[in-house]
């Protein structure tokens, strides 16, 4: 039956709260709540919500969010070091992992295109698990928190490379591959004059006025992230870009501490959406698949970036912590499976084979670094950092 938003809310967040109270007297990362949630209320569970998809979209402005903080907090001039830093690793690390998702997917008897495809989806670590799990001080103030933001940006940007080679494949899409890439230095010098000469300014003659401080940073965040998806770029890059060019406003993280509850509101809807779109009905058909491609995911990619970072003078258990905090695949990786789903590039048993080993290298991820690593929501005291 038809439902309107407003029971729609109702259900995810009153679910979200008693199966988040049981995750925390189970000493469970609430996380899985969301996601078991989706998977209870979701069209092939109860059928309580029949179109998640519908909610998906309000949920990708969480992942937004969370870059716009992000880059609240990142100076120009720490983010090129970081960026030289993380390149190499970021790009041999990608080939890597292409190669272990092809080679296993062809080798459970899929078909070479669903093969590259998965091995595609197979590149990228997941933006909101790793950063969601990782402490404020950690992410601002320590090489851990520098270096993965370098590397899945750059991770974010070799999947917007991949998304626009599937869109040209398909025959959906005009814009030349490297307009996106001309386009970024454009956004970036763009966005730095607009606050330079406009927003700056306007911030000094109203700081009194915290209302008008909490709108106009969520429109600037809103036009870049805009901007960005019209210039081929993704939202996510944009809204990045937005908060590094505001970072040198002296109310910069006043921005930061309002947006974050804002922020968390969406990223509890982008948890319950991917659980509920994952088609429980056939799911029988590709979990063992699932299943092998998830255990090379999660054994694989801790050692490759231990291995990488270790061979570029990191320090172990930095490399160590890295790995595993980005042990995972991505959300990206569930767009890449909708684009070629939608594109004919892929099987649907293929679609539902990423999705799974998206859900459970989450999980399992999930389970690995709040139970071993300082995380905001950890089960441990000594290890709960903010």
């Amino acid at each position: 039956m038809p439902q309107d938003i407003v029971f729609s809310f109702f259900l995810i967040f009153a679910g979200a709260m008693v199966l988040a109270t049981v995750a925390l007297y189970t000493r469970q990362p609430v996380l899985i709540a969301y996601i078991a949630l989706g998977a209870i209320a979701g069209p092939f569970g109860m059928g309580w919500i029949e179109h998640p998809d519908r909610l998906s979209d309000m949920a990708h402005i969480g992942i937004i969010f969370l870059l716009f903080l992000l880059g609240l907090d990142m100076q120009p001039a720490s983010l090129f070091a970081v960026l030289r830093k993380a390149m190499l690793v970021a790009i041999i690390s990608s080939l890597l992992f292409f190669l272990l998702g092809s080679g296993l997917t062809y080798a459970l008897g899929f078909s070479a295109m669903d093969a590259i495809v998965v091995g595609l989806a197979t590149m990228f670590s997941s933006t909101i698990i790793g950063l969601k799990l990782l402490p404020t001080t950690v992410l601002h103030h320590k090489p851990v928190g520098e270096l993965m933001v370098g590397l899945l940006l750059i991770q974010d940007m070799i999947a917007i490379l991949v998304l626009v080679l599937l869109s040209v494949l398909a025959g959906e899409r005009s814009m030349p591959v490297w307009q996106p890439f001309a386009a970024l230095p454009v956004l970036a010098l763009g966005s730095y004059a607009t606050v330079r000469w406009i927003l700056l300014p306007l911030i000094r003659r109203f700081d009194r006025f915290q209302e008008y401080l909490f709108i106009l940073a969520i429109g600037w965040c809103l036009t870049c992230a805009e901007v960005a998806r019209l210039a081929g770029l993704s939202e996510e890059i944009g809204a990045f870009i937005a908060g590094v060019t505001l970072a040198t406003s002296p109310i910069a993280q006043f921005i930061a501490i309002s947006l974050k509850p804002l922020r968390d509101f969406f990223l509890v809807m982008f948890f319950f959406a991917l659980g509920a779109g994952l088609n429980l009905l056939i799911l029988d058909d590709v979990i063992l698949g699932a299943s092998l491609l998830a255990l090379a995911v999660l054994l694989f990619k801790p050692v490759s970036f231990r291995l990488l970072l270790g061979r570029f003078s990191e320090k172990p258990g930095l490399a160590w912590d890295v790995g595993f905090r980005l042990g995972q695949i991505s959300e990206f990786s569930l767009l890449i499976a909708f684009v070629a789903l939608e594109a004919h590039l892929l099987s649907e048993q293929a679609s539902l084979l990423i999705q799974a080993t998206a859900i459970i290298t989450f999980v399992v991820s999930s389970y690995i670094v709040v139970f071993n690593y300082p995380t905001p929501i950890a089960v441990r005291e000594k290890l709960r950092r903010d």
